[in-house]
């Protein structure tokens, strides 16, 4: 028999084990595991995406950081800025006063300067309301409630109507008395038929810009829309003199009130420096010289006064855009160069605007970039590149010589602020003379087989035989000089190129011109003079050929340039006409049948075309008079300052 087992022995305390992240074994016991353990077991796959979604919390939340303290800044200083605010803060320096209206300037709340920064031009294009309804905006509309809400222009971005923006009914406020006629036109007789086909013409171009366009920059006439570019009735302003001149008093009377209430620059918006300048400025000075109506000066001041920041550069060649709001300017977005003819192209207005208010600043800035120009090196024989920068002031792009696009208005320039100034500017006429030369050294060819006269392209000492439809102002130009005393052959080239530039809408099947033709130096059997590349054949409702067969007209009173301009206006009637309103510029000026509308009706066809084609057919040569009045490159006519 076995002995009994002994006592357990006494134990007094009690032995617990902790154990963080144990787990059940096969024995179901516990055994200790580490957080580094189980790190461990994870696939390589799965530590990485912990990995990423824990730097991807990290970074959401830093940028909600920085988002909600710049929210607190930004309120705390504007709280800031509304204590230490003056009552009226001016966009820009305030214009010399004139003697402005109450009814012209209506009181507006004071306008802060708009936050500037950089970004390509939104997809702003208008779709039509629900169920297709559209309403159609009127000059009543125009006229009436305040303005929509101011929308931002880049330089060639179309901008379209926003939705929404209907504008309440209101009476509109009785027409004030139309002005009488100034100085700078006179009665004239009865329109003769030609006159009136150009009256018509003009007057269904309004129609469809009143219905479908009303204030805004350009007429879409075949979507019955419009378009902007500056958002300044780019359309209406650019014309006012051509309505007064074509005796339309009620239709100048309607745009003059447009003008009175709603043309207003304070606006956060970048116009192109030269093409306001010859479109708006212009036609502003244009409207006052004609009507005598002061509303246009003071308009055409407070805007002078908002381009000037365009010419604060470090070499003076102004910046292409300004904003008109802000005060700041700048280069085009791809590149830090101006054309040559934009920066060239703005004297005339600048300095008649300086000789009307008596303001220098317009005069010294837009002068500044001629006699820099005149010194600089880099021309050929009076030729000038196509481009300089605003930094340094120099010619780039060197060895690349046209009278085409980018250079066109910088030749026409310098005779016609010779003939403003009086004829005593000899600066200018030596380097019109000098240029003049230059383009029969390099530029000049002839064609076959017909052998016509045309102007060509240089490049880097490559003849290229390409002419813009733009070089056919260089005819008139030519001509408007010998009238003014230069040499008697420029008046025999002039009468050559115009054959040419007739021939460029004549052999086209629209008997329209394309935007731009190459010629053929050597005989080929079944070509044309005329050869027309695919991308060149449209036509932009352009008035150069027309404004060369005006002043041709005017200093030969040889009746076929009024029969040529005759059958362009037939041409545009037959393929740019609209039915509803407007007249449209086509695609394809070789195909009779579809000239495929480009749903486009550009401002200067009522400014510059519509107007040159009606003083070619006028048999008064005492109206608007090429001895009192030049025309700027937007064909708007300002007089020749009289001798001193």
């Amino acid at each position: 028999m076995y002995p009994p087992p002994p006592p357990a022995p006494h134990r007094d305390f009690v032995s617990v084990t902790l154990s963080l992240g144990g787990s059940c074994d096969s024995r179901q016991g516990w055994r200790r595991r580490s957080c580094w353990r189980k790190w461990k077991q994870l696939s390589r796959l799965q530590r990485n995406m912990a990995l990423f979604l824990l730097a991807l919390l990290a970074v959401c939340g830093f940028l909600v950081y920085l988002n909600v303290a710049e929210q607190w800044r930004a309120l705390s200083s504007s709280r800031a800025e509304e204590r230490v605010r003056p009552a009226k803060a001016p966009v820009l320096p305030a214009p010399r006063k004139a003697d402005a209206a109450p009814r012209d300037f209506p009181e507006r709340p004071p306008q802060r300067p708009g936050k500037q920064f950089l970004r390509g031009p939104p997809n702003l294009q208008i779709r039509a309301p629900p169920g297709g309804q559209r309403r159609e905006s009127t000059p009543g509309d125009a006229l009436q409630g305040d303005v929509p809400r101011t929308v931002i222009s880049w330089r060639g971005a179309v901008i379209e109507p926003e939705q929404g923006t209907e504008l309440p009914s209101r009476p509109v406020e009785a027409p004030t008395r139309l002005p009488e006629p100034g100085p700078g036109i006179r009665n004239t007789a009865p329109p003769n038929e030609r006159q009136k086909g150009v009256i018509a013409a003009f007057l269904h171009a309004w129609k469809g810009y009143r219905r479908f366009a009303w204030g805004h920059d350009e007429l879409k006439p075949v979507s019955k829309s419009f378009s902007e570019w500056f958002g300044l009735g780019l359309t209406l302003v650019d014309a006012l003199d051509t309505m007064w001149i074509l005796g339309l008093k009620s239709e100048f009377q309607e745009a003059r009130n447009w003008v009175s209430q709603k043309l207003h620059f304070d606006k956060d918006v970048e116009v192109n420096l030269f093409e306001s300048t010859i479109r708006i400025l212009g036609g502003l000075l244009s409207a006052y010289h004609l009507s005598g109506d002061s509303l246009f000066l003071r308009k055409a001041e407070d805007f002078g006064h908002r381009l000037l920041p365009a010419f604060k550069t470090p070499s003076k060649v102004p910046y292409s855009d300004v904003n008109i709001g802000t005060g700041v300017a700048r280069p085009p977005r791809w590149t830090s160069d101006s054309t040559v003819a934009e920066v060239t192209s703005i004297q005339l207005e600048f300095r008649e605007l300086s000789r009307l208010t008596g303001i220098k600043a317009f005069r010294e800035a837009a002068e500044e970039v001629s006699r820099h120009i005149h010194s600089l090196s880099g021309k050929k024989d009076g030729l000038v590149p196509m481009f300089i920068n605003t930094h340094s002031g120099l010619f780039t792009h060197l060895g690349v010589f046209t009278l085409g696009a980018r250079a066109d208005s910088y030749y026409e320039y310098l005779l016609k602020q010779w003939i403003q100034g009086g004829k005593k500017e000899t600066q200018l006429l030596d380097d019109y003379l000098r240029a003049i030369q230059g383009v029969r050294t390099h530029l000049l060819r002839r064609s076959e087989p017909s052998k016509l006269t045309f102007v060509g392209e240089l490049a880097h000492g490559h003849f290229s035989a390409k002419m813009d439809h733009l070089v056919c102002f260089l005819p008139g130009t030519l001509a408007l000089g010998v009238h003014h005393g230069l040499p008697a052959d420029h008046m025999e080239l002039a009468l050559l190129l115009m054959e040419t530039c007739y021939q460029m809408n004549r052999q086209m099947e629209t008997g329209l011109s394309p935007e731009i033709a190459h010629f053929n130096l050597h005989p080929k059997p079944g070509y044309r003079d005329v050869q027309v590349k695919p991308s060149d054949r449209h036509n932009l409702l352009r008035p150069e050929t027309v404004e060369s067969l005006f002043y041709l007209y005017r200093l030969t009173r040889d009746p076929k340039y009024q029969d040529w301009g005759w059958e362009i206006l037939q041409s545009f009637n037959q393929h740019t006409r609209v039915p509803s309103g407007g007249y449209s510029s086509i695609n394809n000026v070789q195909d009779v049948q579809r000239p495929q509308p480009r749903d486009k009706m550009e401002s200067f066809f009522l400014g510059e075309t519509l107007k040159y084609l009606y003083l070619l057919f006028s048999e008064d040569h005492g109206l608007l008079s090429l001895d009192t009045h030049v025309f700027n490159t937007e064909a708007h006519p300002l007089p020749i300052w009289p001798s001193a």
